[in-house]
């Protein structure tokens, strides 16, 4: 049986943080894993420039309650859960993600969580395990799973080559060019058929 992993932000809704940048006018905020690599770097900036502006976790929630999964999200996600399973492994965060997962139709998700000061405040945030999308493909493969990863960013990348199919959605041309081995998809329609293929290969 074929277990999915898929990033969220970038796949199925839109970026969180550039959502942020734009509600605020703090265009550093717009920086994602698809520009910096290094997610504790990306992290640590980013909870000083909410520090900078005053800014606390009920400002960016109010963001997010304006925003809708991308177009074509919601059906590819129905038909992959009629055709296998799939678990949305995110470097996001509790706090933000729960909206959009019942935008979603509540897919299983697993992801990390942020430290929350009684002012509301962002004062830190707790990885669930490092590396997590990696290990999840792997452990997802030790119980004899087969494993199909989706992903768009630089964080993505560990788990689509942990997984017997990689295939990246809508990367940035930077990704595309530093991995030239991944797959690239830029529609569902194009995704659906990446999915059919590798259930279909694995089931031969």
């Amino acid at each position: 049986m074929h277990l999915i992993c898929s990033d969220l932000e970038g796949v199925f809704i839109p970026e969180i943080w550039i959502n942020v940048a734009e509600k605020t006018g703090i265009a550093e905020l717009r920086f994602t894993t698809r520009d910096i690599p290094d997610y504790d770097v990306l992290m640590r900036r980013r909870l000083a420039i909410l520090k900078e502006n005053g800014l606390k976790i009920g400002d960016i929630q109010a963001v997010i309650a304006t925003m809708d999964p991308l177009p074509g999200a919601v059906g590819f996600l129905d038909w992959v859960r009629r055709t296998t399973q799939i678990i949305v492994v995110s470097d996001t965060f509790v706090q933000f993600a729960a909206p959009m997962m019942a935008k979603l139709g509540w897919p299983t998700l697993l992801c990390h969580r942020l430290q929350i000061a009684a002012d509301g405040s962002v004062t830190d945030y707790l990885l669930r395990q490092k590396d997590a999308k990696r290990h999840t493909v792997e452990a997802l493969a030790s119980l004899n799973y087969a494993t199909i990863g989706i992903g768009d960013s630089y964080n993505d990348i560990a788990m689509l080559k942990a997984a017997d199919t990689g295939i990246l959605f809508r990367p940035p041309d930077n990704v595309v060019a530093e991995y030239p081995d991944l797959p690239v998809t830029r529609t569902y329609e194009e995704l659906r058929s990446r999915v059919e293929g590798a259930l279909l290969k694995d089931e031969g």
